[in-house]
């Protein structure tokens, strides 16, 4: 055997090679029998691919190292998830940054008097001192943030709370700017395992899926405007105007509601709507109190009541279908009404499973964050407030509620949205330790899966759905979803159960609008932003419309696309 070295980067690297036998000539005898070939050979060449592994991996660190910055780094913690950052960058990385910028421009500056490129560096550096002064800026904050990041040991959750225009470049000497950044808090993991939580059990009777199956059917009614005194079921279209005091503070414009015990708002209530209204007539007005939730985040509004006006405009009943076999074909592909009653069964199973992995969550958030007593900064609540109420509503649909029951989850999930959110997001934090000390991952399978599950449930096709999660940026609810779910699965795999009678459900007996009461929705949404919902709503809809287009196009036009 032969030795021979090599300096590469102040480093002294050895080789091992065959006398006689080249790397090339090993790779020409791979056609041959493995075992034809010298065990020395084999090693040699093993060896040699490792040192140039190792040469690659010290090139990049080499290069890695040239280009990194030589910054000052101070961390103050201004809360749990809050940390104020200053940062200094050294002279000399400024006048390198500098030193590359001009260098660059050098062979492109066109000066007048001057061909391009060839004007003297002195002059180009007058000529362009600004615009090359901004892009040493950029680049160097920019430069140095990453490093930060790569460095600190924080994790940020949000962009940085940075006012660029503020930085000033120094003229000497070294640059200084600061920033705030939201992060993970830092916490010790509570115990998870052996958790003594209840389990919801029900075995849904004949009258119950009688119940749910005649509901259903209502949908598929002959709904007629009628003459005669208002019943408990029948939809009427009214109008309402809130006041507090001589002050209007919301309406309600010819909105049809289903006639029930209870009309929920997104910030209260109006009780004892059913009683209120049976037996009324269109042209009728009734005059009665609405009220806050008590738990609203808003102290100064929680509880309060306002003055109702409500005038019916109309009264329309719904006939029930008869269940003929075209009828039962229609509406579901069903031969026999025990067919449907079947499928309704299975509908209230699934939903029942909803409500127990509710109840099962529910206690161990509250087991999880029992002593997760830091606190989180106001904006990121509300930032994720509008997350929660998503995550919340993908999940309802995954589970096949229909949009109405959706709605009164939305509206009672609003009534304490600050609140929700600060107990989830802390329950999010200690699942994703849990996630990522257990290797728990969503693959694109599961994220398919899921997508599937909301489409079949909203009978759409699984691109439309795509589209429209992807459209307001929730492909990271959902995965964040799946992710903590898994998490919760460990968690219950480890339980101790007792079980429990299903509770009912106290928003039964209820119809939902999404007007604020109050004229202020619990979380504020500018106007800009309510014209980006209606416009997000407008846009599904159209592509749910184009999609179903698409799907009954000729298999070769698909083939083609």
């Amino acid at each position: 055997m032969m030795t021979c070295h090599s300096s590469f980067m102040g480093k002294t690297v050895f080789r091992r090679r065959a006398e006689t036998c080249t790397k090339k000539q090993v790779w020409e005898m791979s056609d041959q029998d493995t075992n034809e070939v010298p065990e020395e050979v084999l090693d040699t060449v093993a060896t040699d691919e490792a040192v140039e592994d190792q040469l690659e991996e010290t090139v990049a660190e080499s290069e890695d190292n040239q280009d990194r910055l030589d910054i000052q780094v101070e961390v103050n913690e201004v809360g749990a998830c809050e940390r104020h950052v200053i940062v200094t960058v050294v002279a000399a990385d400024i006048e390198k940054y500098k030193d590359e910028a001009y260098s660059d421009l050098m062979p492109k500056a066109q000066i007048p008097g001057f061909r391009i490129g060839r004007a003297p560096r002195k002059l180009v550096e007058s000529r362009f001192k600004s615009d090359i002064i901004d892009q040493v800026k950029g680049s160097l904050i920019m430069d140095a943030m990453s490093q930060v990041t790569e460095e600190q040991d924080f994790s940020a959750i949000s962009e940085p709370d940075f006012n660029f225009e503020a930085v000033q470049m120094p003229d000497d000497g070294d640059l200084t700017f600061e920033f705030n950044v939201e992060v993970r808090p830092e916490f010790d993991l509570p115990e998870w395992k052996g958790l003594d939580l209840e389990k919801v059990v029900h075995e849904y009777n004949e009258e119950e899926v009688n119940e749910r199956a005649a509901e259903l059917l209502q949908r598929y009614g002959d709904i007629d405007e009628v003459d005669s005194p208002i019943e408990s079921g029948d939809t009427v279209n009214i109008s309402i105007e809130f006041k507090d005091g001589d002050e209007i503070t919301s309406t309600v414009s010819e909105e049809n509601v289903i006639v029930r015990q209870s009309l929920s708002f997104s910030d209260g209530a109006i009780n004892g709507f059913g009683d209120l209204v049976t037996g009324a007539s269109a042209g009728d007005s009734k005059d009665t109190t609405a009220k806050l939730s008590d738990a609203l985040d808003d102290e100064e509004l929680a509880g309060k009541e306002y003055a109702a006006s409500i005038t019916i405009n109309s009264v329309k009943r719904v006939t029930p279908p008869e269940l003929t076999p075209e009828f039962l074909e229609e509406v579901g592909g069903f031969e026999t009404e025990d067919e449907l009653k079947a499928a309704v069964r299975e509908e209230l199973e699934r939903q029942l499973n909803y409500h127990q992995q509710q109840r099962t969550r529910s206690q161990i958030t509250e087991i999880l964050t029992a002593d997760a007593n830091w606190e989180l900064p106001p904006q990121l609540l509300r930032r994720q407030s509008q997350r929660e109420l998503q995550r919340s509503i993908l999940e309802l649909q995954a589970s096949g509620f229909p949009d109405e029951e959706i709605r009164r989850h939305i509206n009672r999930l609003q009534q304490n949205l600050l609140g929700s959110t600060e107990k989830a997001l802390k329950e999010h934090f200690i699942l994703e330790r849990i996630a990522e000390d257990n290797d728990l991952d969503a693959t694109p399978e599961d994220i398919e899966r899921e997508i599937l599950i909301i489409a079949m449930q909203q009978q759409t096709s699984p691109r439309a759905v795509r589209a429209q999660l992807e459209k307001r940026g929730d492909m990271d609810a959902l995965r964040n979803q799946i992710i903590e779910r898994q998490a919760i699965e460990l968690i219950t795999e480890a339980a101790n159960f007792t079980e429990t009678d299903l509770p009912e459900d106290e928003d039964n007996d209820s119809f939902a609008l999404s007007t604020a009461i109050s004229g202020v929705q619990p979380v504020s949404r500018s106007a800009d932003e309510e014209e980006e919902i209606v416009e997000d709503a407008k846009q599904e809809a159209t592509v749910a419309e184009a999609d179903s287009e698409e799907i009954t196009e000729p298999p070769a036009e698909e083939e083609a696309e």
